[in-house]
């Protein structure tokens, strides 16, 4: 039988229990912890396959996070009530632990490793991401998989003029500051935040603020690993043939000659020739070539050539200086019809994102174990293989996809104007139509653009930059916009997004072991003089919002007593219909009162707002009112102000000239402008529409 033997280490994290245990549940994956924050479960289990796969060409990880509807004490939405594909959410937060662990293992590693995290339970008072993050890095540091050094992960808000590690829900519904770091006791790993404009300052102390959690969180998982005691496994990771990679490097001079030029198509073209050439020739000469391990080296050297290269001349391979951003265009409105869009482009990287604007029954209603019900802003991110230039299969979203339009949602998520301000719901889609390097950030400038061009009352614009890094033991060089090739064969893709006065978005993906603050600190100089260069370009296409888009929506709110809810509503919905029939405007309705009216016009929705008005109040004399005549007589009309209310019109009431018989004039269903012009003890009422009577006010006041 398998031995059962309960290890724990219990700490104080932020003023809060922490607890760490394994060696009970999940023995036959080759770690596993039950990490515990408050009250806050989360399962780690990571497994590792015993032979490596040689036939890829990359480090096959994979991890997965399920957040249980159980943990919340909920039954699942939806016709089969279960847990199915992974939401938007839970794809984001799998990964944000994958880009916090992926650097830490083995170059050249091939063996298979899954990670999988199950929220158990949720306290809906500590965040389950930040838990899994943790079990995640505890379980790896008691299995026998080969990460020689322990991470971990914090998240930091900035609440009341003070920085707080692990903030709860309701404190992070308080702060100016979302920040993720995950990393080891001496670097940064990961970078994931939002912020309401903050300096450069206070994101550098923040980080500090982090590494001091991160610290205090090791040394409880470095306890842990210590009472498991277990040696990690050896592996074999992919090494390269001594000759054959000699012979491959006398070609490092026509590899160079092929990779410097500005344009990406042409770069690529003489790339795969010289590379196809260049197999053939070895394929000829060593009988244990492989065409897997060629490309391996062929990558390889390609890495080398191009950091000698900038090393050595001080330039980049499309002959910019390492600070120097590529050619930028934006344009407002390229789009009829669409409520707003926006083109951005930067080098040979383009982007089109629209606007499109609802009312709130197109919200987004969230399923989740968290406190948000529903999402009025989205962003949504689009990359079609035509925009590199490749054949390939559509079959939806991939999880880099939604990564990226996460990350622009919330770089912009911080100017978008509360509902009361705007009562419309939100989408932003970005077409990336030309990809190289940085389309996130591109989609970003796009996206804001679109928004002004919509009528979207922002204030400012956003506008984003990617910054990356080849890091040497003797120096480290930043480079600003980085193309599609620096990206692959960097170090760093550090992606930072703001206003002219502040960051609102950053995030931060490293090939290496770790970078240092200070190393930021230059990339955050560089990144905003490349914003404010971009944000003048951005400025020069649409200045401030426009008006709202004659195609746009019409939408207004309105508040009612809720216990008049159900009057406005009336039997079987029988008035929210009519008003529908009778405007063309929709009603929705929440339950605190809040009435959302969308129609085509502005005169549709003043219609259905007197009506629902009408319905929740009575008219005063004096209030000027849109009706339709419901009866005609020749001395009289009946006219309908709301759903069962009614005034009289009398003939002499109808025209400052004299009219002989309302049933020349009126017709049964004709719209009219009245005013009240009395109304007696009972509430009924009599309408002029001649004008607001001067008598009748007098009365009034």
């Amino acid at each position: 039988m398998l031995e059962r033997r309960k290890i724990e280490v219990v700490g104080t994290v932020a003023g809060k229990s922490v607890t760490f245990n394994t060696g009970f549940v999940a023995l036959q994956a080759n770690g596993a912890v039950l990490a515990r924050f408050g009250d806050t479960v989360v399962l780690s289990a990571v497994l590792m396959s015993d032979e490596p796969k040689l036939d890829v060409d990359f480090f096959p990880l994979t991890v997965d996070y399920e957040e249980k509807s159980y943990a919340v004490g909920k039954i699942p939405g939806g016709f089969i009530k279960k847990e199915g594909r992974p939401s938007d959410s839970e794809i984001l937060k799998a990964r944000l632990i994958d880009r916090s662990i992926r650097p830490m293992f083995p170059d050249g590693m091939r063996n298979e490793v899954q990670v999988q995290n199950m929220v158990l339970a949720a306290d809906l008072e500590n965040p389950p991401d930040i838990v899994a993050l943790n079990a995640t890095a505890a379980a790896l540091a008691v299995s026998d998989v080969p990460i020689p050094e322990l991470i971990a992960g914090v998240r930091v808000g900035f609440v009341d003029g003070h920085f707080v590690l692990n903030p709860t829900f309701e404190e992070m519904s308080r702060s100016s500051l979302d920040l993720v770091v995950a990393g080891t006791r001496e670097a940064i790993v990961m970078i994931e935040a939002g912020a309401a404009e903050v300096p450069k300052t206070m994101l550098l102390e923040g980080l500090a603020f982090a590494q001091d959690g991160i610290r205090q969180i090791i040394d409880l998982i470095a306890e842990l690993q210590a009472k498991v005691g277990r040696e990690k496994a050896k592996v074999t990771v992919v090494s390269f043939p001594e000759q054959q990679y000699a012979r491959l490097c006398e070609f490092k001079e026509d590899v160079l000659r092929a990779i410097i030029s500005p344009i990406k198509q042409e770069r690529e073209d003489r790339l795969k020739e010289l590379k196809k050439a260049i197999a053939e020739s070895m394929k000829a000469e060593f009988a244990d070539f492989d065409p897997l391990l060629f490309g391996l080296m062929f990558h390889e050297l390609e890495k080398d050539v191009v950091r000698d290269y900038m090393r050595t001349s001080r330039k980049r391979v499309d002959g910019r200086a390492f600070d120097e951003i590529r050619p930028l265009y934006a344009e407002a409105g390229v789009l009829p019809r669409v409520h707003g869009s926006g083109l951005f482009i930067r080098g040979q990287t383009q982007v089109l994102s629209t606007v499109t604007l609802g009312s709130f029954s197109d919200v987004q209603f969230i399923d989740a174990i968290g406190l948000e019900e529903f999402k009025r802003f989205m962003h949504h991110y689009d990359f079609p293989p035509f925009s590199t230039g490749e054949v390939k299969p559509r079959r939806g979203p991939s999880r880099r996809e939604i990564g990226h339009g996460a990350l622009v949602e919330r770089a912009l998520s911080y100017v978008i104007p509360p509902e009361e301000e705007f009562p419309y719901t939100i989408r932003v889609v970005s077409e990336v139509l030309e990809s190289n390097g940085s389309t996130s950030m591109a989609s970003t400038c796009a996206s804001s653009i679109a928004l002004m061009n919509a009528g979207v009352p922002i204030p400012k614009h956003v506008g984003g930059i990617a910054m990356g890094l080849v890091e040497y033991e003797d120096e480290k060089i930043v480079l600003t916009d980085i193309q599609g090739i620096e990206d692959h064969l960097g170090d760093m893709d550090f992606k930072v997004a703001g206003t002219r006065d502040g960051i609102t978005a950053l995030q931060l993906d490293v090939k290496v072991k770790g970078i240092s603050i200070d190393t930021l600190d230059r990339a955050l100089d560089h990144a905003e003089a490349a914003r404010a260069k971009i944000l003048d370009v951005m400025y020069a296409a649409i200045e401030k919002p426009y008006k709202l888009s004659e195609s746009a929506p019409r939408i207004v709110i309105i508040e009612i007593p809720v216990e008049k809810i159900g009057e406005v509503i009336g039997p079987g919905g029988r008035n929210v219909k009519r008003i529908t029939q009778e405007t063309g405007a929709t009603v929705d309705i929440r339950e605190d009162g809040t009435v959302f009216l969308r129609g085509n016009s502005d005169e549709s929705v003043h219609l259905a707002r007197q009506q629902v008005e009408m319905i929740v109040k009575d008219p005063e004399v004096g209030d000027q009112l849109l009706g339709r005549v419901v009866k005609v007589t020749p001395s009289y009309a009946i006219v309908e102000v709301a759903p069962g209310k009614s005034g009289l019109l009398h003939v002499s009431e109808f025209s400052k000239t004299r009219v002989r018989s309302l049933e020349e004039v009126l017709h049964v269903g004709d719209p009219i402008n009245v005013w009240v012009k009395e109304k007696d003890g009972e509430g009924r009422l009599r309408f002029t529409a001649k004008g607001r009577d001067k008598e009748s006010e007098d009365r009034k006041d």
